[in-house]
């Protein structure tokens, strides 16, 4: 895997915000060792911008670094989930045929990156909460509440931010777009 400069850049920036972001001082305890954290919409933006790969690295790494400074261990099971979050939300460009990049974002746009941040959510916390069920002995119970209250409230979450940016972004890149077709 060849990365450019501008790539791995890219991941730093998104990691380091996603996983300061992520400690629990910026986040809303919801249950158990769960916390919703208004970084996942960071997660979400870089994965819709920049595209899968970077999306499944600013995932995992981010939260890689959330559990390193919040000092209860690094939990592999839930590095692991963020990273696929980041992944199946970085599609979005392949499903909407990159008309963000045009300057497009209809309702359809927003209802197919609602969809991906919620696939994104229930398969990739579904994989932490199965494996720390396996792995850990964790109650299945326990996994399920958990899953259940990071799906849907991370999935809301990055609804109502990911809105008012892509919406921004959708227009500014519209700006540009034109300049583009004037010249």
């Amino acid at each position: 895997m060849n990365l450019s400069a501008k790539t791995v850049v890219l991941i730093a920036i998104g990691a380091a915000l996603y996983g300061i972001g992520g400690l629990p001082m910026f986040g809303i305890p919801v249950f158990a060792n769960t916390t919703l954290k208004p970084a996942m919409a960071v997660l979400a933006l870089f994965g819709v911008l920049f595209g899968p790969l970077v999306g499944f690295l600013v995932g995992f790494i981010g939260h890689w670094v959330t559990d390193l400074f919040a000092g209860w261990g690094v939990w592999i099971t839930w590095v692991l989930g963020s990273g696929i979050v980041g992944l199946l939300i970085g599609l979005y460009p392949k499903f909407t045929k990159e008309r963000l990049e045009k300057g497009l974002f209809s309702k359809l746009d927003f209802a197919l990156f609602v969809a991906l941040a919620f696939i994104g959510n229930v398969v990739g916390y579904g994989c932490s909460a199965f494996l720390d069920a396996v792995l850990y002995a964790e109650p299945f119970t326990k996994v399920l509440a958990q899953l259940t209250i990071i799906a849907a409230g991370n999935t809301l979450l990055i609804a109502i931010v990911g809105h008012f940016i892509l919406t921004a972004v959708a227009k500014r890149k519209q700006q540009s777009y034109n300049l583009k077709e004037a010249y």
